[in-house]
């Protein structure tokens, strides 16, 4: 999962996948709620799972975390 977290973020952001780690901060990314939100909803239609985020994540590692949880 990290994998491809890691994958729509550089296609999403454009930078490499190499700067991108477990403890890589959204907001080190400029990632705004609303750029948030729709990389939710664009892994939720992907993975086929509803990702109802409760609580704000703050870095990539969180996220995958969070993701594997709901997949289960």
């Amino acid at each position: 999962m990290f994998d491809r977290v890691v994958q729509y973020l550089s296609e999403q952001l454009d930078i490499s996948e190499e700067d991108i780690s477990r403890d890589t901060t959204f907001d080190s990314l400029h990632l705004d709620s609303l750029d948030t939100v729709e990389m939710i909803m664009d892994l939720e239609e992907e993975l086929g799972v509803d990702l109802d985020l409760e609580d704000k994540l703050s870095t990539v590692g969180e996220l995958v975390d969070f993701i594997e949880n709901k997949l289960g």
